[in-house]
């Protein structure tokens, strides 16, 4: 298991996942369609308990194995409020980003603008869907070290919390979407952007 206490505790929980330790076990990802994943997670009442560390150890371990970005506690059958995400939080950051896991996260909408852009999930395996999102947002949580998060994230980072955290809340990002023909198999993707998605998005090459 990591060891968490012997990590420096930031304001933020940031790991690289190529340091990570290898005792950890790959769990079952759940698919759309399963019960787990259209019910609301409970709160965790002790954010720094062994099970909670066993269960972040178990996520990051999936989640490296199934190449993701991000991944809820739900998403591997187990119905509580953790996430666990990797993004560059500044052009500084490495091309893979640092590791972020929020236990009970909350977020806070910034501002009414609406921006889209394309969502894969892994509980959605090979589709891929144009979403509209707050570009800009806040969000609270706890780290497993105890240290409390308050974060303001912006477009690609807002998009990965958001999508992450409605796992939390029973939804899936195709339940976001506004327009349906817009959810594509990935690999169609290679036949070009729809005509559509390229004016939501505000594509220049779409003149």
């Amino acid at each position: 298991m990591i060891s968490y206490d012997k990590i420096e505790p930031r304001w933020l929980y940031r790991r690289q996942l190529k340091s990570h330790i290898t005792a950890m076990a790959i769990l079952k990802i759940a698919r759309m369609g399963h019960p787990v994943l259209r019910v609301r997670a409970h709160e965790v009442v002790d954010p720094r308990g062994p099970q909670v560390l066993k269960l972040v150890d178990d996520m990051l371990e999936t989640m490296i194995d199934a190449d993701g970005r991000g991944l809820a506690a739900t998403q591997v059958h187990v119905p509580l409020r953790v996430v666990i995400f990797q993004v560059p939080l500044d052009e500084d950051e490495e091309k893979n980003g640092s590791l972020t896991i929020l236990v009970n996260p909350s977020i806070e909408k910034l501002t009414k603008e609406v921006e889209y852009d394309w969502e894969a999930c892994l509980s959605v395996p090979e589709l891929i869907g144009l979403v509209p999102r707050c570009p800009k947002i806040r969000y609270h949580g706890t780290t497993p070290v105890g240290v409390k998060v308050d974060c303001i994230a912006e477009g690609f980072h807002a998009r990965v919390v958001q999508h992450e955290c409605d796992h939390l809340d029973g939804f899936l990002y195709p339940q976001r979407m506004d327009d349906m023909s817009l959810l594509l198999f990935r690999e169609e993707m290679r036949n070009g952007i729809p005509d559509e998605a390229r004016r939501l998005m505000e594509d220049v090459d779409a003149e």
